[in-house]
């Protein structure tokens, strides 16, 4: 058993990457306010329908702009009326005269903005035209079925990018639901990272007994099953038994600030069953399985602030938090950590499931 004694924890969050703000449905002819990593922002469209991102604070007198309401594409401060575009240049102020460029050298940070794949996402750091995009949402092409829920747990970033991507507690937690309904059996885990991120893949590992699974297939069988961390704050999972079903699950998390984490699920399937059916009998299990989530995320993030931070003791079968954890601090310094395995490796662990 290793045991981490440090108090500074696991809690790291990229700066330099793109988070989803909201679902493009969230956002329509109003400001909306979010927070990201602690920061206030304040979201609204601009000409075409294009959304923009600006810091939630007015250049002139600093009041919140959210408070605020959009008027032609721009955005209005409620205290005197500032005008602001989606590039965050005041462009006009009530009751001034002279020309607004000689006078105003003012603006408001503004953050790059991308509408992708149902989704608003923001660059975390202001005033930078990022080279990269967001990461693409996988679909499963024809006779797949998508559901999308967004979940708000009151927990670090990388306890709930571990909890979602952590086989062992299923059976304990979510028993009955997803497993824990027979004995356990041997199985191997071919652990696998990159630069980008950090994948498990299970090998031989029978279909779970949980009712959950027993929906999605009930014939039993062998399941392919992939667990995997992709920078900065993707968690999937991935079944497949045969041809006839796969299950995708893509959890976008949304770093809000040091223990509120905001998650925007993409769910997709693909059975022998009809979509509408199977969705029918999975929302209670799913809905089930979220709130005992949102639970022991909730109690955990509670324990690490009245513990001073996070004190772990890992087994080999903490399979992906700790590589999750490493990722994120590389991501977030820029700096390698010279005790490390190098870049890319492979490895393989025996677990109980």
């Amino acid at each position: 058993m290793r045991s981490d004694g440090d108090s500074s924890g696991f809690s790291a969050c990229v700066r330099r990457a793109w988070y989803v703000a909201c679902a493009s449905s969230e956002l329509r002819d109003k400001v909306l306010a979010r927070t990201l990593l602690g920061t206030p922002i304040v979201l609204f469209r601009g000409p075409e329908g294009k959304p923009g991102a600006l810091l939630d604070r007015c250049a002139h007198r600093n009041a919140p702009l959210s408070v605020g309401r959009v008027v032609d594409q721009r955005i209005e401060c409620l205290y005197h009326g500032w005008q602001f575009g989606t590039d965050g240049r005041c462009l006009k102020i009530p009751g001034l005269c002279a020309e607004m460029e000689q006078k105003i050298a003012r603006h408001v940070p503004r953050f790059a903005v991308l509408e992708q794949d149902g989704f608003v996402w923001v660059y975390a750091t202001p005033d930078v035209d990022p080279q990269g995009k967001p990461f693409s949402v996988p679909s499963l092409g024809e006779g797949g079925v998508e559901v999308r829920r967004i979940v708000q747990v009151e927990s670090p970033l990388h306890a709930a990018l571990e909890n979602a991507l952590d086989v062992p507690h299923t059976a304990v937690l979510h028993r009955g639901l997803f497993r824990g309904v027979r004995e356990p059996q041997r199985i191997k885990a071919r652990v696998s990272r990159t630069a980008e991120g950090v994948q498990a893949e299970y090998l031989g590992e029978p279909r779970p007994e949980g009712i959950g699974a027993r929906i999605l297939s009930p014939s039993g069988g062998v399941v392919t099953h992939f667990d995997r961390f992709i920078l900065p704050s993707i968690a999937q999972v991935e079944y497949r038994l045969g041809s006839e079903v796969h299950f995708l699950v893509n959890s976008i998390c949304t770093p809000v600030d040091d223990y509120l984490t905001r998650i925007h699920a993409v769910i997709s399937f693909r059975t022998r069953f009809p979509g509408w059916l199977v969705k029918i009998l999975l929302n209670p299990v799913a809905t089930r399985i979220f709130k005992q989530d949102a639970y022991i995320l909730k109690v955990q993030g509670e324990n690490l602030r009245r513990f001073g931070g996070e004190h772990y003791a890992s087994t080999a079968i903490d399979v992906l938090g700790l590589q999750i954890a490493r990722l994120l601090r590389r991501a977030e310094t820029g700096a390698a950590d010279a005790e490390e395995a190098p870049e890319e490796w492979s490895r393989e662990i025996e677990l109980d499931v």
